[in-house]
């Protein structure tokens, strides 16, 4: 479960770093895929900070594991707490507005099975008689 466990977390890590990175080199690219209008340097520097750095972040967290089994507990927690509120937040999106594009209707998939897949991984860690929270 640990190996499973971890790659997920790698996956996930690496895909965030990729949405990242294309976020902030190809703003105008990436935010007409999700309906963004950028606005000025404010609308731009948003963009880039949210989508860009946020989003690298995120990936770096994911990562975490690379460093030591010592974060994978901590690292899938995290990851089922974010898309935990991408899933809700998304929800109620769909929800309270029209015209929503095919794009964010697959962002909402992928936010449901990194959230589901998440919650899965951590409960099975947490029940394997291998993992030790303070390795």
């Amino acid at each position: 479960m640990l190996r499973i466990s971890s790659l997920f977390c790698y996956a996930v890590g690496l895909m965030y770093l990729a949405l990242g990175i294309w976020c902030a080199l190809s703003p105008e690219k990436t935010s007409a895929v999700v309906g963004f209008e950028l606005i000025g340097g404010a609308g731009k520097s948003e963009f880039l900070t949210v989508y860009g750095g946020l989003e690298i972040g995120m990936g770096m967290t994911f990562l975490l594991p690379l460093w030591g089994k010592r974060f994978l507990a901590y690292t899938l927690l995290v990851c089922v707490l974010i898309h935990a509120n991408l899933v809700v937040f998304r929800t109620i999106s769909f929800v309270c507005y029209g015209d929503i594009g095919a794009g964010t209707y697959k962002l909402a998939i992928g936010e449901w099975v990194i959230f589901i897949t998440g919650i899965v991984l951590y409960r099975a860690l947490h029940k394997s008689p291998t993992f030790n929270a303070n390795q």
